[in-house]
């Protein structure tokens, strides 16, 4: 299990696909309101004068040094639903973040976010 306390050091890191390829650089974590644990990341892809933000889910993922490696294919992280690099994720959107991995997708009892930035 990834340490929460240590997601805040994990910026900037490299963020490598489950082939060995890199993706782009890791922007931010969210977590799981429901569990508090580290549940997805925004990766920075693009070129520099277009750059935006997709999500790739943490579960498997390996930190290592300079790098976190997901369980994921790089074609699959790419094609993610994107925002903006200085956008948030709309609450209407974040079900297709989840859809696109075929992750369940579970807000809270009162329609909750399932995802908070830390």
């Amino acid at each position: 299990m990834i340490q929460s306390a240590d997601i805040r050091e994990w910026r900037t890191h490299d963020v490598v696909a489950s082939g060995g390829r890199k993706v782009g650089t890791l922007e931010a974590v969210y977590v799981d309101t429901s569990t508090d644990e580290p549940a997805m990341a925004t990766v920075q892809v693009g070129l520099p004068t277009r750059r935006h933000l997709v999500f790739v889910p943490l579960n498997g993922a390996i930190v290592g040094p300079g790098y976190v490696k997901v369980d994921y294919d790089r074609s699959l992280v790419k094609k993610c639903p994107a925002i903006g690099t200085d956008d948030v994720l709309p609450v209407e959107d974040e079900a297709a973040v989840f859809a696109h991995y075929g992750l369940p997708y579970r807000p809270g009892a009162n329609g909750e976010r399932q995802l908070a930035r830390r």
